[in-house]
């Protein structure tokens, strides 16, 4: 008799305190245990925002750049020279804002001739391309007969 107390002492044991493995039903409280995988949170998706003021970042004087201010809905092109003090307007046109992360971002401008008829050395060219990409803005320009890409960097 006292051979089958131990087997069944064991088998007893068991049964009252379960074995506890994920996914198995714990016999003294009837819940099931599963690990649940951390699931990662997306990144924001960051849509620049290119409203404010630039400065180029690629000119070869001292006292001369380009700048530019864009607002909601328009930007606006000057020649700064003499170290700031004299501005000449290059363009006016329009500005339509990123709605998405995807770069290059490029907008087509199209210009304010109201604004730019009278000024001597603004573009005369109907629209004008805007890429940004690499946290700058940059675009074409063209004075007689030289070309060159203006490379702005937000002020």
């Amino acid at each position: 008799m006292k051979q089958l107390i131990a087997p069944i002492a064991l088998a007893a044991a068991l049964v009252l305190t379960g074995c506890s493995t994920p996914g198995s039903t714990n016999a003294t409280s009837g819940a099931e245990t599963t690990e649940v995988a951390a699931t990662p949170t997306p990144e924001p998706v960051q849509i620049p925002d290119l409203t404010g003021a630039w400065k180029q970042n690629n000119t070869k004087s001292d006292d001369g750049w380009t700048s530019a201010t864009i607002t909601d809905d328009t930007i606006t092109v000057n020649f700064v020279t003499d170290g700031g003090d004299t501005t000449s307007l290059f363009w006016v046109g329009t500005y339509t804002a990123p709605t998405d992360d995807t770069l290059p971002y490029v907008w087509t401008s199209t210009r304010d001739k109201a604004a730019t008829d009278n000024a001597l050395l603004a573009s005369t060219d109907d629209t004008k391309d805007f890429t940004f990409a690499d946290d700058e803005i940059s675009f074409p320009v063209s004075i007689a007969g030289t070309s060159t890409t203006v490379r702005l960097s937000k002020d």
